[in-house]
Formats: C-alpha cells, sequence, structure tokens
C-alpha cells in the first residue's frame, strides 16, 4: 500500500480536542490531526519517538522541560520516553510521525470502524 489518502480515512479521536486519520507501515505511524483551540495534552510519554509538524495553528509544546511556541512551519521532535505536554492556543493541523507504529492507534481505529 505506496498510496493513503487521508481525505478519505475514518476520523479518529485521540485524545479530547484532537482527532484525525492515520496511516500505518510496519515500522511507522503517520497522523494528520487537528487540534481545537484550548485543548491540554497532558505531560505523558511513549516508547514511541515521535516528530510533530504544525501545519496551521499556534501549539505550545513542552518537551523534556524545554518550552517551544511552534507555529505554521516549525516541528517538534520528542524521542522515546521523554515526558511532553502541549496546550492549542489556536486551532492547530498538524502531521505527526511515530516510530515504532503505535499499536493503540491501530485499535483505536479497529475500534471506529
Amino acid at each position: 500500500m505506496p498510496f493513503v489518502n487521508f481525505n478519505t480515512k475514518k476520523v479518529v479521536k485521540i485524545w479530547d480536542g484532537i482527532y484525525g486519520t492515520l496511516g500505518h507501515s510496519e515500522k511507522q505511524t503517520f497522523g494528520r490531526f487537528t487540534i481545537d483551540s484550548g485543548t491540554l495534552l497532558p505531560e505523558h510519554s511513549h516508547v514511541h519517538e515521535q516528530w510533530c509538524h504544525v501545519l496551521e495553528g499556534e501549539l505550545e509544546f513542552m518537551v523534556d522541560g524545554e518550552k517551544m511556541l511552534l507555529t505554521s512551519g516549525m516541528t517538534a521532535y520528542i524521542p522515546s520516553n521523554a515526558p511532553h505536554s502541549a496546550v492549542a492556543h489556536t486551532a492547530c493541523k498538524v502531521l505527526d510521525c511515530f516510530t515504532p507504529a503505535r499499536q493503540d492507534f491501530i485499535e483505536l481505529e479497529k475500534q471506529t470502524e
């Protein structure tokens, strides 16, 4: 499956205020997400490396104690097991890439089918 049409995939709720569509390979998960203005993603960590690229909006990220306000064209890299959190100052659109693939997101997709 070399191509994914995110426009026709089912939308999955990842967290309150965070929802979007997902694609998976054997080793990675790729997500296209919308984050509602005011959404708070509490501090958490996971084994997955994560890249979060902001397409639209203002997303304040805290990664391992370092804070940055991300705007369009900016990216956060979250190492494996690094504590991180975020708050959406405006409505946002982001692309997230996780390595290894997120089995929990794969299960969420199955629940929405």
